[in-house]
């Protein structure tokens, strides 16, 4: 890796200033090494000379003087150096070093951007987790959407992932579910019914009582509960549910029901281990954590006065029958109304004696639809809210794909249905993706005019030395660290912001620079760098879970 090898130069160099008596070892591992934003700046820059003076109580130029002196006697990828501002260092690389970044990626192709960096580190990603109330909202499509991809970035980190859904089959709410469900039943017969005052409203319910209906017919007029109800709805919505995670690709290892917190002894236990730790006590006929113990400004209910435990309850078990399982980092992918339960959570985790550092919560704002400038709501048959099906229905899987994961989770989304639907490059997930289908075009002409592309070997490198060229194989170089980066911040946003950079240095360069010349040995290194960033391009979608097509 380039920036590894420069790094190594710069270690070196501050080892020798040590030796030499310029400087101290104290500032050893507290300099940065970085790739300007801006062009001029060099390809990297660092602030060891800046850091250094902090620490000697010196002039900072003069340190960074002696620096290049130091780094002037290494023979090898600078090209030259500069002192710039208050006492930045910036390297300028010879293009050569550049270059060679075509080695890697058309050697290691498909798994060009892949590392081991995760180490094999088991990782459960926990997504959707959406009630089995109704079908997916818009929300929990971002949510979905999200939570994949940091599953994806993680499995090509060297990450061992385990992808989970939390099934909530359990409490009120499926309670609820099962008697609108009920007075829905009876309100298709005409007979009398009384619909729960919070009772959920959508016509897909309507649609499962005469599901219901037509199986079993008025049989369950007198049911005493509303349990077959509840069955009932919970079946065909979960199903309804899977329908619309399979249409975006996305699939997963375990689905964990809630009931089985109930079954199993689990919520019992918890309350008791808590109990006889001294952490919860009764009041008002509920029964509180004391959550205050653990930095919160008040205590917790987890037990109503009616006997039904909040949803803390369940929630603080489950985590704890998630580190039971053995594995070393959960991330939780929620929605943002969780922001208010997640310290209790974590107070609950750590009140049972496991460590909530090893939990990372990922929390995602909210999706707003807008056509002509303006706020839509598209046909709510199903529910009383937009749904993903709905929205697949108009743009298509990869554009919702794209378009949830283009802003950073804690960013309210605002998804503009008229940009969506373009097929121009006014359309960021047309104008990354027209990038790939045009690296094939040129390949397919290529071929077409029987120009072959010899081994790697034979290519003279050297020929790609354009301004734009250069550009291109930076972007390209950067790519290993923007997966790297993007999968431990868990920021899936990241490569999309970085295909989108490279897909802008292609067009332009493609509008500049002809690849099929009349040079055929210009050419010929002219496609080897097209092979190259059509790599790049295929692995990052790919990464991503979105479709590299090669005609559009």
């Amino acid at each position: 890796m380039i920036r590894t090898q420069i790094k190594e130069l710069l270690d070196v160099a501050f080892a020798q200033g040590v030796e030499q008596g310029l400087w101290s070892d104290q500032g050893a591992g507290k300099f940065t090494l970085e790739m300007p934003r801006r062009e001029g700046q060099g390809d990297f820059s660092t602030n060891m000379a800046m850091v250094l003076a902090g620490i000697e109580r010196c002039n900072p130029r003069q340190l960074a003087d002696r620096l290049v002196d130091l780094l002037t006697d290494a023979t090898g990828p600078i090209k030259r150096i500069e002192v710039a501002g208050p006492g930045f260092v910036n390297l300028f690389l010879k293009p050569a070093v550049w270059q060679q970044v075509l080695v890697p990626v058309l050697t290691r192709e498909k798994q060009f951007g892949h590392s081991e960096v995760g180490g094999g580190r088991k990782v459960m990603v926990e997504f959707v987790s959406a009630n089995p109330t109704g079908p997916l909202s818009i929300g929990h499509g971002r949510q979905a959407i999200l939570g994949d991809a940091i599953a994806r970035l993680l499995e090509v980190t060297g990450h061992d992932v385990f992808r989970e859904y939390y099934f909530n089959d359990a409490g009120r709410q499926m309670r609820v579910l099962g008697e609108s469900t009920r007075a829905r039943y009876l309100e298709l017969q005409n007979l009398a019914f009384q619909f729960p005052e919070d009772g959920y409203q959508g016509e897909y319910i309507r649609d499962i009582a005469q599901s219901l209906l037509d199986e079993q017919g008025d049989a369950l007029n007198d049911h005493e509960d509303a349990l077959p109800f509840t069955a009932k709805a919970v079946d065909m919505i979960f199903k309804d549910i899977s329908g619309t995670l399979e249409r975006m690709g996305i699939a997963f290892d375990n689905y964990y029901n809630e009931h089985t917190l109930y079954e199993d002894g689990h919520i019992d236990n918890v309350v008791q281990e808590l109990r006889d730790k001294g952490l919860v006590y009764e009041k008002d006929g509920a029964v509180w954590f004391r959550t205050t113990e653990f930095g919160q400004e008040q205590d917790r209910v987890i037990i109503k006065s009616t006997g039904e435990p909040t949803y803390r309850l369940p929630d603080i078990a489950y985590h704890r029958e998630k580190f039971r399982r053995g594995f070393d980092w959960l991330v939780d992918v929620f929605g943002s109304d969780h922001i208010a339960t997640v310290p209790d959570v974590m107070a609950g985790v750590t009140a049972l004696g496991y460590d909530a550092s090893k939990v990372t919560v990922v929390l995602h704002q909210f999706v707003t639809l807008t056509r002509n400038g303006r706020q839509v709501k598209m046909s709510t048959r199903k529910a009383t809210f937009v749904t993903v099906d709905e929205l697949l229905d108009e743009v298509g899987a990869d554009v919702v794909r794209f378009f949830f994961l283009m802003r950073k989770a804690d960013s309210q989304l605002e998804f503009d249905l008229d940009l969506a639907t373009q097929e121009s490059q006014e359309n960021p997930v047309y104008y990354v993706q027209y990038g790939h289908a045009r690296l094939c075009s040129i390949l397919r002409q290529a071929e077409e005019k029987g120009i072959v592309r010899p081994d790697l070997a034979e290519i003279d490198l050297s020929l790609l030395g354009e301004v734009e060229e250069l550009q291109l194989f930076k972007a390209m170089a950067a790519f290993p660290a923007l997966i790297r980066e993007a999968a431990l911040d868990l920021a899936p946003h990241k490569v999309i912001y970085g295909l989108m950079d490279l897909a802008g240095l292609f067009h332009s360069y493609y509008n500049k620079h002809k690849v099929l010349t009349e040079d055929l040995e210009l050419c010929r290194a002219r496609l080897t760098l097209v092979a190259g960033m059509r790599q790049v391009f295929a692995n990052g979608l790919e990464i991503l879970g979105l479709k590299a097509p090669d005609r559009m």
